[in-house]
């Protein structure tokens, strides 16, 4: 299992404005089996969000469907009770306001401090604060470094793919769950920003020495577009930041013409829902990708006109596939478009809508879940795959490619 800095979901936050519904997810160390976004320290997990017309989502902690929320319109009101009573009384309304979240027996509400937002909105601009690597656990507990940001402060300091991370200001990491680890270098605890100081203790062989970086703020591009020796294009999706469609409509079309494609959601947290539809209309004509019901009403995402429908399309999946990432996939699936390989999604398909409270912050609370295009249910249940991708993915899925008549 691996983890990364970039793209942390965010902890505790929420735009009221610009929020309608919400697709919640919660990032657990071991929940995944690909490469993992940053977490959550302090609840031992992260939330992430997603939402039509808007915003993100992330993974989930457990594979049963949520359990019965109260009626939104109640569940909102007693919570902004609950927070403007403890404001009257000199007490804190967030508070006031997660303990009714915990009293109501919604499994995804939660409750987000203003200040988080600000690292939500970043995040899903593919912007974040950390030093620029990605950690690895490995079989025996220890921590690897996986991969270095070039121009990153752990790439100025010299930090390679394959050192060992031994500690993070002064705390051994061996046998932390890789999204404990992450958080310690980002400072999640104490709200690091940009140029706070961070000490690693590493080792390479039989050298070992420590470096204090500099956090920064750096970018990173959630879509990654190769080609293989075949003309087969893969495009992988780390995320579903802004721009993310757009990118992946670009790269179909300049795809070799005929060569089939790989649409790599290995490990995809989820994102936009509206960067989700873009991803889908690069490979359908229009149509149905998902539907979602808030307080019983029925809503739907279509995909706009003139995908490319022709190319042979795999999708693979893992694990770590989640949310907005696997309605992505069911609607591929559901209308036939592509073969998904690999193993069963995550399963988070729950819908939240948000409320401003007096202090500023925002709760959550369920109101529903998204469907695919068949009618399935995702939320506890995942995507199961067309077929198992076996040792081999990017192998067993230019098989199939080969199969589905790629001409390459």
């Amino acid at each position: 299992m691996s983890g990364r800095d970039p793209f942390c979901p965010p902890r505790r936050s929420r735009s009221g404005a610009g929020l309608t519904l919400v697709f919640v997810g919660v990032l657990v160390a071991g929940a995944a089996t690909g490469s993992l976004p940053g977490h959550e320290r302090k609840s031992a997990a992260a939330a992430g969000r997603s939402a039509p017309p808007g915003y993100a989502d992330g993974p989930s902690s457990g594979s049963s469907a949520a359990s019965g929320p109260p009626a939104a319109a109640d569940g909102h009101e007693q919570v902004a009770r609950a927070a403007a009573e403890a404001m009257a009384a000199g007490k804190s309304p967030m508070e006031a306001a997660e303990h009714a979240v915990s009293r109501s027996g919604d499994r995804w509400g939660a409750v987000y401090s203003p200040g988080d937002f600000a690292q939500f909105q970043d995040s899903l601009a593919g912007r974040y604060t950390g030093v620029g690597l990605w950690a690895r656990r490995e079989r025996d507990g220890r921590i690897d470094v996986m991969k270095v940001q070039t121009g990153s402060p752990a790439a100025d300091a010299g930090i390679r793919a394959g050192d060992r991370l031994r500690s993070v200001d002064g705390e051994k990491v061996d046998g932390l769950p890789v999204t404990d680890v992450v958080s310690l270098l980002r400072g999640d605890a104490e709200g690091a920003a940009a140029g706070t100081s961070v000490t690693l203790g590493l080792e390479r062989g039989t050298r070992t020495w420590t470096r204090t970086l500099r956090r920064a703020r750096l970018s990173t591009d959630p879509v990654t577009v190769r080609r293989l020796a075949d003309g087969t294009t893969v495009i992988r999706i780390s995320a579903f930041t802004r721009g993310v469609g757009d990118k992946v409509r670009t790269a179909v079309r300049t795809a070799r013409p005929g060569s089939g494609i790989i649409l790599d959601l290995r490990g995809n947290s989820g994102g936009l829902v509206t960067e989700a539809v873009t991803t889908a209309s690069a490979f359908l004509d229009g149509g149905l990708v998902a539907t979602y019901d808030v307080d019983g009403e029925q809503r739907a995402l279509h995909a706009e006109p003139g995908g490319d429908t022709s190319r042979p399309l795999v999708a693979l999946v893992d694990g770590g596939t989640m949310s907005a990432a696997e309605m992505l996939t069911g609607a591929l699936q559901d209308r036939g478009r592509a073969v998904v390989v690999g193993s069963r999604t995550f399963g988070k398909g729950s819908v939240q809508m948000p409320t401003r409270l007096p202090d500023g912050s925002v709760a959550e609370l369920t109101v529903g879940h998204y469907r695919t295009p068949g009618g399935r249910g995702v939320d506890g249940r995942g995507i199961t795959p067309d077929l198992d991708a076996g040792r081999d993915p990017v192998g067993r899925a230019r098989t199939v490619l080969t199969g589905l008549g790629d001409p390459s």
